[in-house]
């Protein structure tokens, strides 16, 4: 989630100093380092990345290496939030299969080490690409990457999770009553002021589930700011961020995806109203026959509850946040500008359900 007032490449790229409510002790983490993680030697220096609103995520820096360090935030957190132990579980069984994620060294379970539950990864060199515009780019340029993303997602969606050792790595069956229910749950925990169109999407998302193909790895968060591209070419160099994956239906993760285009830039980082051919960006349809075509699926069917759908769900994330700055424990000075989009989007996600018959 990005605010579209400010520009989202100087925003939230880069570091900064950590802040104070998320210090920690790099004494102890140091030496945590040194036993779980394979040719590390210190010292060690602590940066925060500006991006991230969910987990704090911290540049480790050493004279020959550099880590990225993914932690629970501390304080009272909403329940199954924050999983960042199935974030470790997750890339390392796709790392091994030679999927585009960053390089997982070790969980630390015990929250004595540095006050929560954390992981280090390799650090991924790169650019992560912020604007869905792609500013100062040729149109060919934009075309590349928007390719590479499409294709990323179809070869996460082609791995049989059994296969790589992810079978109980989510429920089987009923994957979109469960997220609806999770996600009402999580708005629920988290709702400060009445939104009539939240309310008639709880109660309408459940009454038009859709059916369900076999279960694939969801990412759940798939979307350009997500990955770390090349710095000079459209390769995908590592996708990020699987706080939310699990298994179940990928058209819910592909629909998510085309959020982008259907959002306007006044919302969200969307791509609605622009002159798509003129920036080289592919359209809708052109990234369904592409997805379908990598991927060996056919085209999503009721595109319009799964947009309704995804469209709550974001609106029941950016309530999370809300409500995490109302508690003071939201980890992004961005946080509070994603807070302010749970209305357009709660309207957005409607206006989906009513063409979807609602």
């Amino acid at each position: 989630m990005t605010d579209s007032s400010t520009d989202p490449q100087s925003a939230f790229s880069g570091t900064r100093e950590v802040d104070p409510r998320y210090r920690l002790d790099e004494a102890a983490l140091d030496v945590w380092m040194a036993v779980n993680v394979e040719g590390y030697a210190g010292p060690l220096t602590l940066r925060q990345f500006k991006g991230g609103q969910s987990n704090p995520t911290y540049e480790l820096s050493t004279p020959g290496a550099a880590y990225v360090l993914r932690r629970k935030p501390p304080g009272v957190l909403l329940p199954s939030a924050h999983a960042v132990d199935r974030e470790f579980a997750v890339t390392s069984a796709l790392y091994k299969q030679g999927y585009p994620v960053a390089r997982p060294y070790a969980l630390c379970t015990d929250d004595a080490v540095i006050g929560s539950m954390f992981y280090v990864m390799d650090k991924v060199e790169g650019r992560v690409l912020w604007d869905l515009k792609l500013p100062g780019m040729e149109p060919a340029e934009r075309r590349a990457i928007f390719e590479a993303q499409t294709d990323a997602l179809a070869d996460l969606h082609k791995f049989d999770p059994a296969a790589i050792g992810l079978a109980d790595y989510g429920k089987p069956g009923n994957y979109f009553a469960r997220q609806v229910g999770r996600w009402t749950k999580q708005y629920r925990a988290s709702e400060i002021d009445p939104i009539p169109e939240m309310d008639r999407l709880i109660d309408w998302l459940p009454r038009g589930l859709p059916a369900e193909g076999p279960a694939r790895i969801v990412h759940g968060d798939f979307r350009l700011d997500n990955m770390i591209m090349a710095p000079e070419s459209a390769e995908v160099r590592a996708v990020l961020d699987w706080e939310l994956s699990t298994l179940g239906d990928p058209m819910a993760d592909f629909s998510y995806l085309l959020i982008g285009w259907v959002l306007p830039p006044t919302v969200r980082n969307g791509l609605a109203g622009l002159d798509l051919p003129a920036l080289g960006i592919p359209t809708i349809e052109e990234t369904v026959e592409r997805y379908a075509a990598r991927s060996g699926r056919r085209a999503p069917e009721n595109l319009d509850w799964l947009m309704a759908y995804n469209l709550f769900r974001l609106a029941a994330i950016c309530q999370g946040i809300a409500g995490r700055v109302r508690d003071g424990t939201a980890a992004s000075a961005h946080a509070i500008e994603t807070a302010k989009q749970v209305v357009p989007l709660a309207r957005a996600a409607w206006g989906f359900a009513v063409k979807a018959g609602a």
